[in-house]
């Protein structure tokens, strides 16, 4: 995917602005700059870390699914929660959720790609809870800082809209539904759609259905889950 000058739209402009200048965030900041100074790979690439922030526009946000952190191999993580640049191989979760995808909705066709950036588009936040990890060291970086910007992202959602549908899959995100007023909202749970876990409540949660018949009840458009077929689109 070629980097394009990007333009975040102005409510999370103002959320990062207004954290990025808060000890913890300067902290996260000079932890990174360490790492990479001692010679150790970081991902996603700087340009990609706030990607979720920059697709998905705040008050277009219908839908969040929540992940864990990045994808720890080289040239996977692209700063969207499950998601993986084209001609990239599709991770064996990412997998498990197109499985899923196509129980639960007839038209759905499994692409070659595991890009959903078009989710984005509609109004699905991909946030993972930690926003950067080292090179095979997945949760290396749970500790530097970010789920205190992520938890404040989740609690602003949370607290300035309505009826937001949370996916939230495996221990790690259901940790993050305390942040979620379900007076106002939507939680769905499952097991991670990890292939450790899959079997065990993931397949079959029909989480991409249930989603759409909420936004039915709720008189808002329905996602088209559909991604394209070759990744040559992008």
């Amino acid at each position: 995917m070629k980097n394009k000058r990007k333009k975040i739209e102005f409510s999370w402009k103002k959320f990062i602005l207004e954290e990025s200048k808060k000890k913890y965030f300067l902290n996260i900041l000079h932890q990174l700059n360490e790492a990479r100074k001692s010679g150790k790979e970081v991902y996603p690439k700087d340009e990609d870390i706030f990607n979720a922030f920059y697709y998905t526009e705040f008050h277009k946000i219908k839908l969040v699914i929540l992940g864990q952190d990045p994808y720890h191999c080289p040239n996977q993580s692209h700063g969207l929660c499950f998601s993986v640049p084209p001609k990239i191989e599709i991770p064996p979760s990412l997998r498990n959720i197109y499985k899923e995808l196509e129980e639960n909705v007839k038209s759905f066709k499994i692409p070659n790609h595991g890009c959903l950036t078009r989710w984005t588009k509609q109004g699905i936040f991909l946030l993972n809870s930690i926003l950067t990890v080292e090179r095979g060291k997945p949760l290396s970086h749970k500790n530097i800082g970010w789920q205190i910007f992520t938890n404040k992202a989740i609690s602003k959602i949370s607290l300035l809209k309505e009826g937001v549908i949370f996916l939230l899959w495996g221990n790690f995100a259901k940790s993050k539904k305390n942040l979620i007023n379900r007076n106002k909202h939507y939680v769905l749970e499952s097991t991670h759609p990890s292939p450790f876990s899959a079997n065990f409540g993931f397949f079959g949660c029909k989480h991409f259905l249930k989603a759409n018949q909420i936004l039915k009840k709720n008189n808002i458009k329905l996602i088209d889950w559909s991604l394209p077929l070759d990744f040559t689109f992008f």
